[in-house]
């Protein structure tokens, strides 16, 4: 753990505090990220500026110090995200990078990366930022390490709009698959673990290309588990996973995923029970098939395997997935599907109690240290026992 190895289990928050703020260059910044951590974690209710300066300090100009920190003060986010995932690491034992989306809604048009989008869990469309998030998953809870903001084409060819809001000029559009490319990247030199499998549900995040996705991460030599539509073109045949992967007999066939398991078992599937990967609960059936993608020969024409949970009455599989890992045991595989469903209840998390919705900044700077301060806090609140302390006040005058 080199020089921050732990003496105990718990971490008190200003050792917490120390250890991820440590690269900032002020005393001054590291003075205030701790008190906006500790704002987070104690002030009940709406975390504006405001009502976290009232927290935490006694002093009539706390809230527009705190304003300054996170809107104005040039620090490097990027840093404090990779200790966080160290620390993080050190404190559950990560299973996946899980792919995450925080919907930030917004008045006006004046926030960077603000646009209108379509929600399907609603049925409405909303003026919001999109965040896309890595977590590390440990199958039953997640915590934020990273972050993209999604800029559309409106904001990232706008020279005006990036001037007012201070959108880096390495910074251009980019879209869903690239970012979460850019997060996979980052995690991989960021971790001090053996490299994680990366998950996704793509569409639920507005991906368009599970193909692209999967390619990236395929030149990447990264495993990963990603949810994918029904229509998604795959390459099929009988000896497919014998073959080498150069050849062209053809032995196999074309068709959308949908089609491989309305096919009988056995001919290009097979059926197997999974038990849960806890060792609780009722065993699985689960349909497979090994594939490739077409058009796939710059990453090698690898062959991955197509999985569904069979369902019942006869109906088409509600989801399917997509994996490299082909010699991975299938209730290994199948746990880590389920690794979706806390990084949502974490967005949920953030949102209700760790003010992930409050950030009243409009720069790209500030969102992104916003992010970095909501992940630390919120990653704090969960992985520490311990209470905090709540209503302390960390400076007495600022």
């Amino acid at each position: 753990m080199g020089a921050h190895a732990l003496t105990s289990q718990h971490t008190s928050l200003p050792a917490f505090a120390e250890r991820l703020f440590e690269c900032l260059p002020r005393t001054d910044q590291r003075r205030w990220a701790h008190a906006y951590i500790q704002g987070l974690l104690t002030t009940p209710g709406k975390k504006s500026v405001r009502r976290l300066a009232a927290t935490i300090s006694t002093s009539a100009a706390a809230s527009q110090s705190l304003h300054q920190f996170v809107n104005a003060s040039p620090w490097d986010w990027m840093p404090v995200r990779a200790e966080l995932t160290g620390w993080a690491e050190q404190r559950m034992t990560p299973r996946a990078g899980v792919i995450g989306q925080a919907v930030l809604r917004k008045r006006g048009e004046h926030s960077c990366g603000v646009h209108r989008r379509f929600l399907a869990s609603t049925g409405r469309s909303v003026t919001c930022q999109v965040g896309i998030g890595m977590f590390l998953s440990s199958y039953d809870r997640a915590v934020p390490a990273d972050w993209r903001l999604l800029l559309p084409g409106s904001w990232a060819k706008d020279p005006e709009r990036r001037t007012r809001t201070r959108i880096p000029a390495e910074v251009g559009p980019r879209s869903v698959e690239q970012h979460i490319l850019d997060l996979a990247d980052t995690l991989a030199g960021n971790s001090r673990t053996a490299p994680l499998p990366i998950v996704a549900d793509l569409e639920a995040v507005g991906g368009t290309s599970a193909a692209s996705l999967v390619h990236g991460l395929a030149l990447r030599g990264r495993d990963f588990v990603i949810a994918v539509p029904d229509r998604l073109q795959v390459s099929v045949g009988r000896r497919l996973r014998l073959e080498p992967a150069h050849r062209e007999d053809g032995q196999s066939l074309v068709l959308a995923a949908r089609s491989l398991f309305e096919s009988a078992p056995g001919t290009l599937t097979r059926l197997e029970s999974v038990a849960p990967w806890d060792g609780r609960g009722r065993h699985t059936t689960v349909m497979s098939g090994f594939v490739r993608l077409p058009g796939a020969r710059q990453a090698g024409e690898r062959t991955y395997r197509l999985f569904a949970v069979r369902p019942e009455a006869g109906r088409r599989p509600a989801q399917m997935w997509l994996t490299s890992l082909t010699h991975t045991r299938m209730e290994t595989v199948l746990a880590l599907t389920q690794a979706l469903a806390p990084v949502e209840e974490a967005v949920c998390e953030m949102a209700d109690d760790f003010g992930l919705l409050d950030f009243e900044g409009r720069s790209y700077p500030g969102w992104h240290h916003h992010m970095t301060l909501v992940s630390a806090a919120y990653a704090y609140g969960r992985l520490e026992q311990r209470p905090t302390g709540g209503g302390e006040r960390v400076l007495a005058a600022a």
